[in-house]
């Protein structure tokens, strides 16, 4: 069977989106590992956190990045990549937190707690798979210190959005901010690996 000349020219683009898909999982995997640790050594204690305490969260991550991508300087020896680590898992506990509600007591099991993880994880797979395909691949030619200061937009709009008790007029929700926040933070661990 004869493969037509469109079909040839589309399979490349294939490749690019299948390396991107299978860089973005193992990212995603190395995320869920860290992830699970730290559910072994302190259960799910993020249950207790309110939606602006989450923001916050986010946000001294995504500024000790801008800030060590500014100076280039670490006084307490870590790095920026652990930094984007964190992004991806507390917008995933974010979407979680969402989901279920935040709660007095740690009131979920450290198997529900991965199941829901896992959940959200590939729905910021499949999200990333959508958006790719319609951006060509666009994320590869940005900088990290871009996902940064795109992802700190992001929280600023998450906390005007919890300043407005989700009130808004034409913005999409806090759920969607948090997907884009995990998908920058995934596009940056991929690019830092490669340098």
């Amino acid at each position: 069977m004869a493969v037509s000349a469109e079909l040839r020219n589309f399979a490349p683009d294939m490749d690019k989106f299948e390396k991107t898909n299978a860089q973005f999982e193992a990212a995603l995997g190395e995320c869920a590992a860290l992830f699970e640790q730290k559910l072994h050594d302190y259960r799910a204690s993020w249950r207790i956190l309110r939606p602006q305490s989450l923001t916050d969260q986010l946000f001294i991550k995504a500024k000790r990045i801008r800030q060590l991508e500014l100076t280039g300087e670490s006084l307490v020896g870590e790095g920026i990549r652990p930094e984007f680590v964190g992004l991806v898992n507390y917008g995933i506990v974010g979407l979680i937190q969402l989901q279920h509600g935040f709660a007095d007591t740690v009131d979920m099991d450290n198997a529900t707690a991965l199941a829901e993880y896992k959940r959200f994880a590939q729905q910021a797979l499949e999200l990333m798979k959508r958006k790719n395909h319609d951006y060509d691949e666009a994320w590869r030619g940005m900088r990290v210190s871009s996902y940064t200061d795109l992802i700190l937009t992001k929280i600023e709009r998450v906390k005007e959005i919890e300043n407005l008790s989700g009130q808004t007029l034409v913005s999409e929700g806090v759920d969607a901010n948090y997907m884009d926040i995990i998908n920058y933070a995934v596009f940056a661990l991929i690019k830092l690996d490669k340098e």
